[in-house]
């Protein structure tokens, strides 16, 4: 989230949505378009998991372990209050001050909100990496997560005990374990165990911590809140937050929409809300070519997570970085990217259009990972630590998300919005 959480790591998410479609149907694999198929959500394309007998987390099937290994010793044995539903996270709302306590009840209020949790929301150094953070009460806060985190009691648990839970991703890339510490510095340096390894599917959030270690590492209180509001049409109901909202807050979209006459779709793939193919512009020539070419020179360079170039990249780093040498304004992370144009059919496809992938077990609906389509059926892409900038065959398989055609003026609106 730029500005307020100007962090460089994924966003953008559905905590237990329900797809109109699955990964590979045919809303995207149509007119015969090839289909190198993923195994299961959970691996990058063209790299697959890698097995570590360390304990470390690896891509590939999601285990209890994966999210929470244990309880921290500081929590009672008694057991947390059980997961009685599951909220889908929709409408995000961020600002950089608290947010009056009577905004958070009229939200509440608004026609088709079915609840609204006020969190606080910053970024602090993890480990000397920066990294976008939300403060939650525990209880109120864990219906938002994605399904297999919301479901870790232990994790939960561990939070309320003053652990950080760090996403997946970042724990994966990052090569970090429960049974060490990470160090946090905000207003003031904690150190910090590890709560557990899920992520909540909140654009951008890589760790999340109580609110009374947020209020300690100095994040505002309260300067921000998830709204659920799966019935709703989420372009007039951000209409309206925005005219409650006091000037200068953000307010973003979680899901993507797509309306369908007189019913709403709401889904984990990729595409701007209220974009479609036939508005525009796209890119133009000299742009992709540009884009191309910055890209295909990367090739060979080493894959850092939160790397953002000219050296090192991640997936959205490398998207980012070549934008940029065609003098395209993008945001920082896969699932904002993912929402810089229309979603399109494969039938559409064409070289600088972007693929996007569900690659995080513990948020199997949330957009993690970002390829570059270049045509002959071939993508660009950043893979995972320990491998290069590569070639390989465009994947439309298990974890496909889908394919945006990327609209500068909507890139630009997406990258400047505080709440992506």
């Amino acid at each position: 989230m730029a500005g307020v959480l100007g962090h460089a790591r994924s966003r953008l998410g559905l905590p237990d949505a329900r797809p109109a479609h699955s990964a590979g149907s045919s809303q995207w694999a149509t007119d015969g378009a090839a289909a190198d198929l993923s195994a299961t959500v959970g691996a990058i394309p063209g790299a697959g998991g890698r097995a570590d007998g360390r304990g470390r987390l690896r891509a590939g099937a999601l285990t209890t372990s994966a999210v929470a290994a244990k309880l921290l010793p500081s929590v009672s044995r008694s057991r947390a209050r059980p997961l009685s539903r599951l909220l889908q996270a929709d409408v995000l709302v961020v600002a950089g001050q608290s947010l009056p306590a009577a905004l958070v009840r009229a939200l509440r209020r608004l026609r088709g909100v079915a609840a609204a949790v006020p969190v606080d929301a910053g970024r602090v150094q993890v480990n000397g990496v920066f990294v976008n953070v939300l403060g939650v009460k525990p209880a109120t806060f864990r219906p938002f997560a994605a399904r297999p985190t919301a479901r870790s009691a232990a994790l939960w648990q561990n939070v309320t005990a003053g652990g950080m839970a760090i996403s997946y991703t970042m724990g994966h890339q990052d090569r970090l374990t429960q049974a060490k510490p990470v160090q946090v510095t905000g207003s003031r340096t904690l150190t910090l165990p590890i709560a557990g390894f899920g992520t909540v599917g909140i654009g951008g959030v890589d760790a999340v911590v109580s609110d009374a270690v947020a209020r300690t590492l100095g994040l505002p209180a309260g300067n921000a809140v998830v709204i659920s509001a799966p019935k709703a049409r989420l372009d007039n109901l951000m209409a309206r937050i925005r005219k409650l909202a006091p000037a200068g807050t953000a307010v973003a979209p979680l899901v993507t929409q797509v309306i369908m006459g007189t019913q709403t779709v709401t889904s984990g793939a990729a595409g701007a809300v209220g974009a479609a193919a036939s508005q525009g512009p796209g890119l133009s020539a000299v742009q992709i070519a540009r884009f191309l070419a910055a890209a295909e020179s990367r090739v060979g360079l080493p894959y850092v997570w939160g790397g953002a170039g000219p050296r090192t990249f991640d997936c959205s780093g490398l998207v980012q970085w070549s934008m940029a040498q065609a003098g395209v304004l993008m945001p920082r992370v896969a699932a904002d990217q993912a929402r810089t144009g229309p979603l399109l059919r494969l039938s559409d496809l064409r070289p600088g259009d972007l693929l996007f992938y569900h690659t995080d077990p513990t948020a199997p609906s949330y957009i993690s990972h970002v390829a570059i389509y270049i045509g002959n059926g071939q993508m660009l892409q950043a893979p995972e630590p320990g491998m290069n900038v590569e070639i390989v065959a465009a994947d439309f398989g298990a974890g496909f998300a889908g394919a945006v055609r990327v609209y500068p003026s909507i890139a630009a609106a997406v990258a400047g919005n505080p709440a992506g």
